[in-house]
């Protein structure tokens, strides 16, 4: 029986504490009174943690003061406060100061279209909306479909006309000298945030992070540096390179959140630009770079990119999906002075991991760890791998990897089907993925159980897709489905397919005229991420088992053995 427990120092029992004072109010390892924990690589604006922390209580002052004193009266029950924007120093602001007050959040892509925008407002319940300008339009689009007011909705960075800002409160709550608001009593249980997830199939779901989760988290990471040998005196602080996207749980909680209690500084840029990333790794001496495996494929494959421009960079973590063999052979050939690259495995119902892999020097060096392992479970933190039927595989066995731990989430908001489905009623999260693990307690990924697909680092539902596609209002299919295939940067990378089925209409239309209508179809109500890059194909049919499950395997295998097939020579 594959069962496991963490083999670093067991993880103390967690007190009921409101996240805002476990980060702010800790004292900081190493111990310093100040540093400049942002910096706007665009403008090169920057602030300090003190200066941050005061933004963020002022914030907590405005945003739940009494609509009399100019406030917004913001309360922990009956609110549910929307983020849409790209990365800026006041989206990690305004979620602090949504925790002082217990105010749950949910966090939203700024790449969704506005039908995607509708559909996550109406999941989450938002009363309530921060948003970045350049997305205003289409915020105001989803808004008025998923029935918030107008007035309830405001900007998080820079002005719009007509508009009220995080910025304007605060400067209000400052000119009126508002009394401080308290920091609100939270439990371990207390809803933090909403952070979107495919879970183990279908359309996105809201997952549900407490104070106590995110805890969790920032523990098990300090225990397990204290297996790590310390720095040596001297080390200057982490200049964190931070592009990836601050609404998903990596950044969010190594950006957002770990550099308030560890000393460090990060380097905001709105999104992913490789020709800006090049120039601000080497304006700032950035030494730390947070990855996803599409960025570094860009970064080792663009001809721009010179091994120059990284001899800072001396620390890599990569995350958000798998981390292929040839990208981790290959990183040296760029980042000349990184030893190792940091890797882990997570996923949004564990708040962000599970999982994470030690350096050599760890345990005294005792541990020998596989290049091709992802890593060792967290402090804290119990596995299972379970054969499809039900019962537990042996070492070295392929199975679905179950997760236990006090940073599984508390479930799905309003979704109590798929809560069932995938969080236990023992405390068993199920991920959806397929590991290995040896005798010696380290992890091997497989493949994904589940049907979701990562696309650059990025979750894509197939039935999101499929849903689109039947929505079209042409009526030019009767059925589809969607599932990976070769084609994405990475070898291992899969993009979605669809395969359709035409309706009388679609026949009449045509094969190729219905694939280009239904390409444009998926495109406008898609994010990029999603689109079908690897194409449509039109079938005679869906192939399904007895009880009606579409078999998307037979479609992939069919596809790809065709894929294989060389072409005849003219």
């Amino acid at each position: 029986m594959v069962y496991a427990t963490s083999l670093y120092p067991p993880l103390e029992a967690l007190p009921d504490q409101n996240i805002h004072d476990f980060l702010f109010n800790s004292p900081v390892k190493p111990p310093l009174e100040d540093w400049t924990v942002y910096i706007d690589a665009v403008t090169d604006k920057r602030t300090s943690r003190r200066d941050f922390g005061e933004r963020v209580r002022d914030g907590a002052t405005a945003l739940g003061s009494w609509i009399s004193v100019g406030g917004l009266e913001l309360g922990p029950y009956g609110e549910m406060v929307g983020i849409l924007s790209h990365n800026c120093m006041d989206f990690s602001a305004l979620l602090h100061s949504l925790f002082v007050l217990t105010v749950p959040f949910a966090l939203l892509s700024a790449f969704s279209t506005p039908f995607e925008i509708a559909h996550a407002l109406r999941t989450s319940k938002c009363t309530r909306l921060f948003v970045q300008p350049a997305l205003l339009p289409g915020a105001l689009q989803a808004a008025k479909e998923a029935g918030i007011p107008e007035d309830r909705i405001y900007i998080l960075e820079g002005r719009v006309a007509g508009k009220t800002s995080y910025d304007d409160l605060i400067q209000l709550a400052r000119k009126r000298k508002l009394p401080r608001v308290a920091v609100r009593r939270a439990t371990k249980d207390t809803l933090a945030y909403l952070v979107f997830s495919s879970g183990t199939s279908g359309l996105p779901k809201a997952v549900m992070i407490s104070h106590g989760n995110i805890m969790a988290i920032y523990r098990q990471m300090e225990i397990s540096a204290t297996v790590e040998p310390p720095p040596p005196p001297g080390t200057p602080l982490p200049i964190v390179l931070a592009f990836l996207p601050f609404y998903h749980s990596y950044a969010l909680q190594l950006v957002c959140m770990r550099g308030i209690r560890e000393p460090a500084t990060f380097v905001v840029l709105p999104k992913w630009n490789l020709d800006l990333v090049i120039k601000v790794v080497s304006k700032y001496k950035i030494n730390s770079l947070l990855l996803v495996p599409s960025a570094m494929h860009q970064i080792l494959h663009n001809p721009k990119v010179r091994a120059v421009d990284f001899e800072s960079v001396v620390r890599i973590s990569c995350g958000a999906a798998h981390l292929p063999m040839e990208l981790k052979k290959r990183i040296n050939t760029v980042a000349r002075n990184v030893p190792l690259i940091g890797e882990g495995f997570g996923m949004s119902e564990c708040t962000v991991s599970a999982m994470r892999k030690p350096t050599p020097f760890a345990f005294g060096g005792k541990l020998k760890i596989p290049l091709e392992a992802v890593g060792i479970l967290l402090p804290g933190q119990e596995s299972r791998i379970v054969r499809e039927d039900g019962s537990e595989a042996d070492y070295n066995e392929a199975g679905e990897l179950w997760l236990k731990g006090p940073n599984v989430a508390l479930g799905y908001y309003g979704n109590e089907k798929a809560t069932k489905e995938t969080f236990l009623p023992d405390g068993w999260l199920r991920t959806g993925d397929r590991f290995i693990m040896d005798e010696h307690g380290n992890f091997f990924f497989v493949d994904r159980a589940k049907d979701t697909l990562k696309v650059s680092g990025a979750q894509v539902s197939p039935a999101e897709i499929e849903n689109v596609l039947l929505a079209h209002p042409g009526g030019l299919i009767t059925d589809t489905s969607v599932a990976g295939v070769s084609g994405g940067r990475t070898s291992d990378e899969k993009v979605p397919r669809a395969w359709v089925v035409l309706s009388e209409k679609g026949k009449t239309l045509g094969e190729a005229a219905v694939i280009k209508e239904l390409q444009a179809w998926t495109e406008k109500n898609l994010s990029k991420y999603k689109w079908l890059r690897g194409g449509i194909e039109v079938v005679d049919e869906i192939p399904k088992n007895p009880t009606g499950k579409v078999l998307r395997r037979v479609l992939q295998e069919r596809y790809e053995q065709s894929s294989r097939v060389p072409k005849a020579k003219l």
